[in-house]
């Protein structure tokens, strides 16, 4: 190790960047939520959390627009494939 280091060239802020369409923030969710995403992750064999989180709320955003009856049925739909 060295004694002395030069930092004059030295930047602030992440080291790696970002990819385009992608912005760093910082969010507070419920410790609920991040295990259960994480626990998702962990039952697939891996992958990232976040970007489940992300994926998560991205179709929340796509089916927003979706009507009542449409939802009933693709929620039924959903539960009977569990079921079958």
């Amino acid at each position: 190790m060295k004694k002395e280091y030069d930092f004059s060239e030295a930047k602030r802020g992440a080291i790696e960047k970002l990819p385009p369409g992608k912005t760093r923030i910082t969010i507070r969710l419920d410790n609920e939520v991040i295990e259960w995403f994480r626990g998702k992750v962990d039952n697939m064999g891996g992958g990232n959390y976040q970007t489940m989180i992300n994926d998560a709320l991205r179709e929340h955003i796509n089916r927003e627009g979706e009507p009542l009856a449409e939802t009933l049925r693709r929620v039924l739909r959903e539960e009977l494939k569990k079921t079958g």
